[in-house]
């Protein structure tokens, strides 16, 4: 993108193909912000346009000569902007498209938004002569103004000063906290239409991004009003209307109009979603959730991590940043699920699956960020790090705490049993077995099509273990009928069956 008449030239290229573009830590020169150290990015409106001097560019704290290669900063970016057509309600959506067009700038990587934001500098953007973080504040503040026309006046100011950094993100919590509160109020089932956003495709190309009043973006950055609001500023931009068209099924959310939404923007790869449902149809993940769920098959339960969270272990061995390389890149995965914290504060919260009776273990600095979110009768009953290690510390603090998972998860929305709980069946399990001496008559033997009428997570199936060694056709020392007892037990498996032939050997 070469720079207009008049505009500053700068020591690295500014165009859309860098957008996706991957700093690795051996290639990095300083790391700002990301899990090591704090980190905002917020945009401020400003009615008076006389309280702007257009294209000023601040600094806080050492600039980049001034950094250790390879070491990690804290970064705040405050921008303030004003503009006869804005208003304080596109203040989230300006912001969320620093992420876009910072994007732009070669050598420059920039991931996820808010709070949680993660910037890496190239070795060689440095050696071809970047040298100050205003340099990417004034071209920065280039391409939002060349891409928003709206925007009249708009200056930066960057912060790298640790202590000031943290003083300055308790305000920026506030600000966020208050414009997530608004939108909490309006359901799905209020308007008309939900919203799409493309703006991660670059990085996630077959994600279908779905914000509804109901579903914050998986980013956490934008509401249904955000996304609104960003939809009628810049009609050719990455937020777009989604007719809801009719719902098939209200409990689940799904649409039809999402379902078209889905095919159109994966390229045909999904053809339906569910917003509220972590197992069936699940909403894709992109790569900048702010959330990562994952199913825990032994206690039939779910655990959330956060990204950015302090807990490194959840109970199925994974952290946080292998959980999200498993489900990120706009994949719908069966069992992992992205989502952005405001979500917790849904009353639709993964309803389809039990909500909040479904919930089993969170990083206790994700419990307590989102305590408000928690149903009363649940606090004390979902697990965080500091109460067990492992699954099997797991099921003992749920059976102790009378978790819903452990006789069975009863939907709130419409009283639908979604489980059948553990406990009834390692009861059943220690019971006496009942022989029962299968004889195969002579000849073969015809089963009529079955089909298991349950339809449950596909994880929580039980695995197929062959015969040992020396066994006969089911399992049975040397196959002679009625020689040994045997049980077979099929869990929350879907079966369908055509025709089974049983035909005893020749000399057996």
């Amino acid at each position: 993108m070469a720079a207009a008449e008049g505009e500053e030239k700068f020591p690295f290229e500014i165009n859309p193909m860098y957008e996706g573009e991957r700093v690795r830590k051996a290639g990095m020169f300083v790391e700002l912000a990301g899990q090591s150290k704090p980190g905002f990015e917020l945009v401020l409106f400003e009615p008076d346009p006389a309280k702007i001097k257009d294209g000023e560019v601040s600094l806080v704290g050492p600039d980049l000569e001034e950094m250790q290669e390879g070491g990690n900063y804290a970064y705040a970016m405050i921008y303030r902007v004003t503009g006869e057509q804005l208003e304080k309600d596109l203040e989230a959506v300006i912001e969320r498209r620093n992420h876009e067009y910072q994007s732009y700038i070669q050598g420059y990587m920039h991931l996820n938004q808010r709070a949680e934001i993660w910037v890496r500098i190239s070795k060689d953007a440095v050696r071809k002569g970047l040298k100050s973080l205003k340099q990417i504040g004034r071209a920065t503040i280039q391409l939002f103004k060349s891409e928003l026309p709206f925007i009249e006046k708009m200056a930066v100011e960057f912060v790298t000063d640790e202590a000031e950094v943290e003083k300055r993100l308790e305000e920026a919590s506030r600000i966020y906290e208050a414009r997530d509160a608004k939108a909490r109020g309006l359901h799905d089932e209020d308007v008309d239409e939900f919203y799409q956003c493309t703006l991660c495709q670059s990085f996630a190309p077959t994600n279908v991004c779905v914000v509804s009043p109901d579903r914050f973006a998986l980013c956490g950055a934008m509401s249904w009003f955000d996304s609104r609001a960003a939809a009628r500023v810049d009609p050719e931009g990455p937020n777009a209307p989604i007719p809801k068209g009719e719902c098939l099924d209200p409990v689940g959310g799904e649409y039809t109009g999402v379902n078209e939404a889905a095919v159109r923007l994966s390229s045909g790869e999904y053809d339906s979603i569910k917003l509220h449902s972590f197992f069936e149809k699940p909403h894709t993940s992109c790569g900048c959730f702010e959330v990562a769920g994952f199913y825990i098959p032994e206690v039939d339960g779910v655990g959330w991590v956060h990204r950015g969270s302090r807990v490194s272990d959840t109970p199925i061995g994974l952290p946080f940043s292998t959980i999200a390389g498993s489900v990120g890149g706009g994949k719908q995965v069966q069992g992992f699920l992205g989502i952005g914290i405001q979500y917790f504060y849904s009353s639709k919260f993964i309803q389809a699956d039990g909500s909040w009776r479904r919930v089993v273990w969170m990083a206790s600095d994700l419990k307590e960020r989102v305590a408000e979110a928690i149903p009363a009768e649940m606090r004390d009953r979902i697990a965080t790090e500091k109460d067990v290690k492992d699954v099997g510390e797991l099921r003992e603090f749920l059976q102790k705490v009378g978790h819903p998972v452990v006789e069975g998860v009863v939907r709130a929305v419409d009283g639908v049993r979604v489980t059948e709980g553990w406990a009834v069946e390692e009861e059943e399990e220690e019971e006496e077995e009942v022989e029962e001496a299968a004889k195969v008559e002579e000849g073969p033997v015809e089963v009529p099509q079955a089909q298991a009428a349950a339809q449950v997570p596909l994880a929580s199936a039980s695995a197929f273990v062959p015969p040992l060694a020396g066994a006969g056709a089911f399992g049975v020392a040397g196959g002679v009928a009625g020689s040994a007892p045997i049980k077979i037990i099929l869990k929350d498996a879907e079966i369908k069956i055509g025709k089974i032939i049983v035909k005893r050997k020749e000399g057996k």
